[in-house]
């Protein structure tokens, strides 16, 4: 049996999730790209928006990440998200759109510094270029060939939907497919007036 705390160390990343109607529905694109297109790695996750991309963490000391994330939601307001037809990270992902509005590019430059300076955690690949929020369809198992085949469909496909994230979510990966571990709700309070 091993000792948590000499596991070796887990794999993370944190998300917004759309709520399950909408994830329900964009699984239902991703379950086609698989079927049609044999790409079936972004089914390995639901339907997020990365915001921290996957990093190694500790398992003894989950605790304390779990304290960072829900003091920083604490602080944070829900976000608003419009997702606007399909885009590419050309020649291997297809992903549904989301717009980059001030909110959604602000709570992400937020949690980077947040856990980059109480938690150490940075991902120097990530800072190295910009912030493209997105929701992965087609993950880089897509051949080039069928990267241009699904392309080619979903390049003009329309697709639309609003929600509002409410939560923030930590997901970790159980050596087959990501879970949600933990969700923190968003609620940052108004100032308080004072007399």
């Amino acid at each position: 049996m091993t000792d948590a705390r000499t596991a070796a160390p887990g794999r993370f990343f944190v998300a917004l999730l759309p709520p399950p109607p909408l994830q329900d529905e964009i699984t239902a694109i991703k379950q086609d790209i698989w079927q049609r297109f044999d790409s079936g790695a972004a089914l390995k996750s639901p339907p997020h928006i990365t915001l921290q991309p996957p990093f190694q963490w500790p398992p003894a000391q989950v605790d304390s990440l779990e304290q960072c994330l829900a003091a920083f939601a604490r602080s944070q307001p829900p976000v608003p998200i419009q997702l606007r037809g399909f885009s590419a990270f050309a020649p291997r992902v297809i992903y549904v759109d989301v717009a980059r509005t001030a909110e959604v590019m602000a709570i992400q430059a937020a949690l980077a510094a947040t856990l980059g300076n109480d938690c150490g955690i940075a991902d120097r690949v990530a800072d190295g270029r910009p912030f493209i929020p997105h929701i992965t369809v087609g993950f880089r198992d897509l051949t080039v060939a069928a990267f241009q085949q699904a392309w080619d469909e979903f390049c003009d496909r329309p697709f639309a939907a609003n929600f509002v994230a409410q939560n923030l979510t930590l997901l970790r990966h159980d050596s087959q497919r990501w879970q949600v571990c933990c969700q923190f709700s968003l609620r940052s309070q108004p100032p308080q007036e004072t007399n």
